[in-house]
C-alpha cells in the first residue's frame, strides 16, 4: 500500500482539495489480489487503491509483463475528485479530497487515458498500429518483427529476434515502471506451452474447473460433443436457446460436458516452422435453421497449417 502511495506523489497523480461546492468524491477502497500462475500457486500479491464501483473480471489473469499503476499514467480532462484513501487519511485536513490530474482504477476514464498514454508513445518509438486490431502494435527491424499486444494494463510480446524483446522490456520498464513476469504460459484463461518447435494453447484448467463447479467430475465420457447426425445444426441450437432452454438443451449441454471429460488436454498446436500462406474456407447453410428458416455462414482461416481465425453467424 505504501508503495502504491509513493507512486501516486511521485507520478503526480492528485492534488489535496476542498470540495468544491456542488462537487462529488468518489470512494475509494483497497483492492487485494494474489496473482497466480496456471497451476493456481501464488507468485505475487498485489495491493492496489481503486474508485469504488470497480471490479475486476474472472478468470483474468496478469502474467506477462504488468504495468506498475499503469493507469496513473494516463491524464484525464474531466474534473473529478475521490475521498482520501481509507486508514491513509492527512490527521491535519481530514475533510479534504483528492482532485484528480491522472487516471485511477476504476474511473470510466482510466483505460482510454492509458491506452492513449501507451500508444502514442509507442508510435513514436517506431511501432505501427493495427490496422483491425487496435490494440496490436508491430515494429519491423530489416527482417526481424516485433509484436506488442496490450489488454487493458497488461501487455504480452514476441519477436524474431531475442535482442529486439529484450530491448524492448528495457525501455519499457524504464518508462512505465513496468515488471516483466518471464515466459508467457498463462493469460486470460489461455494455457501457453511454448516448446522449441511451437506452441501449444488450451484450456485443461478451465475445463477441469467447470466440470468440478457443475458437478461433472466422475460422469461418463463420449467422444463427440453431440450426435453425429446434423453435428453442426444442433451446436448452434445450443447458444440460440440460451434464453428460453428446453430439456432437450439441457441434455446437450450435457453431452457436451462429458465429451469434455474426455478429452481435456485437447488444444491448438501452432507449429513454427509453418509457411505463411494464408488459406481460407468458407461456407453457407442457406434457410437451413428448421424453426425460422434463416442461413448459417461460416469460415475459418490459416496461416500455413495453423488456424488463426474463425467465424460463424446465423
Amino acid at each position: 500500500m505504501y508503495d502504491e502511495l509513493l507512486q501516486f506523489k511521485l507520478q503526480k497523480v492528485w492534488t489535496l482539495v476542498d470540495l468544491p461546492n456542488g462537487k462529488r468524491a468518489i470512494g475509494t477502497k483497497w483492492d487485494y489480489r494474489n496473482k497466480k500462475d496456471e497451476r493456481g500457486i501464488v507468485i505475487k500479491n498485489k495491493a492496489r487503491l481503486v474508485a469504488q464501483g470497480y471490479t475486476r473480471e474472472e478468470g483474468i489473469d496478469y502474467d506477462e509483463m504488468d504495468v506498475k499503476s499503469a493507469f496513473l499514467y494516463g491524464k484525464i480532462e474531466e474534473e473529478v475528485y475521490v475521498c482520501q484513501p481509507p486508514g491513509f487519511e492527512d490527521p491535519d485536513f481530514p475533510d479534504r479530497v483528492y482532485k484528480v490530474d491522472k487516471a485511477l482504477y476504476g474511473l470510466h476514464q482510466a483505460p482510454r487515458a492509458w491506452y492513449e498514454t501507451l500508444s502514442t508513445y509507442l508510435l513514436e518509438n517506431g511501432f505501427q498500429r493495427g490496422q483491425i486490431d487496435k490494440a496490436l502494435f508491430i515494429k519491423r527491424d530489416q527482417g526481424d518483427i516485433l509484436i506488442v499486444q496490450v489488454y487493458v494494463d497488461d501487455i504480452i510480446f514476441g519477436s524474431t529476434k531475442k535482442k529486439l524483446c529484450t530491448e524492448f522490456e528495457k525501455m519499457m520498464h524504464k518508462k512505465f515502471q513496468m515488471s516483466s513476469m518471464g515466459e508467457l504460459t498463462f493469460f486470460l484463461g489461455l494455457q501457453v506451452k511454448q516448446k522449441e518447435d511451437g506452441i501449444f494453447i488450451s484450456q485443461d484448467k478451465y475445463v477441469t474447473k467447470i466440470l468440478k463447479k457443475f458437478g461433472f467430475s466422475d460422469v461418463k465420457t463420449t467422444n463427440t460433443p453431440m450426435e453425429t447426425i446434423s453435428l453442426y445444426s444442433k451446436m448452434q441450437m445450443v447458444k440460440i436457446f440460451q434464453v428460453n432452454p428446453k430439456v432437450s438443451h439441457l441434455h446437450a449441454v450435457k453431452r457436451i460436458f462429458r465429451y469434455l471429460k474426455s478429452q481435456p488436454k485437447l488444444g491448438f498446436w501452432y507449429h513454427k516452422d509453418s509457411p505463411f500462406d494464408l488459406v481460407a474456407y468458407t461456407n453457407n447453410d442457406y434457410a437451413g435453421a428448421s424453426l425460422d428458416r434463416k442461413s448459417t455462414t461460416g469460415g475459418c482461416q490459416f496461416l500455413g497449417c495453423n488456424l488463426i481465425s474463425w467465424k460463424c453467424k446465423k
